[in-house]
């Protein structure tokens, strides 16, 4: 008999702490919901570290946007972008993506791209525009963003894989932006 009332008086002290706590995040979230802090930055991000990129015979420079806040930001405030330099968003797993153009004033073209850098769909995307622009798969994992209408300057159509300095896009790692390291072969 006591060593229920020890239960039950321990499991009581936990309801309470756990009750104290989540009043706790409770007035966090409502602070938050009166004020909600936007994902991205209120002005152009400094630039991104870079890694090439080949595609159409053409060599790109490409910022690459790994982290919530800088993929949320991306291009937004930033005033030009030369011919081959773009943006890649790398995503942790293939999803639906959708990419819209808020703060954005430089005319896009977005590529959706497959795990593998395999052009799935390619998107103009108009300057300042906030409907989204949804994928019509849930297979992406990756954005590329380059100047409006380079992909057809350049002769690049769906279908189309977009290589790195270490080959495909799973011989990447994508938190250094240096070759994936390979697991040595059992004896």
């Amino acid at each position: 008999m006591q060593t229920r009332f020890v239960v039950l008086g321990l499991a009581a002290l936990l309801a309470a702490a756990a009750g104290c706590h989540r009043a706790g995040h409770s007035a966090g979230t409502a602070e938050s919901a009166r004020e909600p802090r936007p994902l991205h930055l209120d002005h152009a991000q400094p630039r991104l570290p870079t890694l090439k990129l080949w595609l159409g015979g053409q060599e790109i420079t490409a910022e690459v946007a790994r982290r919530t806040v800088e993929i949320a930001t991306g291009m937004m405030f930033r005033t030009n972008l030369a011919e081959n330099e773009g943006m890649l968003f790398v995503f942790a797993r293939p999803h639906r993506a959708a990419f819209y153009m808020r703060n954005t004033t430089v005319p896009l073209t977005a590529a959706y791209l497959a795990p593998d850098g395999t052009i799935l769909e390619l998107h103009d995307l108009e300057p300042l525009n906030e409907t989204p622009v949804t994928a019509a798969t849930d297979l992406v994992q990756f954005v590329l963003e380059m100047p409006r209408g380079w992909f057809t300057r350049h002769g690049v159509q769906t279908g189309a894989v977009v290589r790195t300095p270490y080959g495909g896009f799973a011989e990447v790692d994508w938190h250094t932006l240096g070759p994936r390291a390979r697991t040595p072969p059992r004896p």
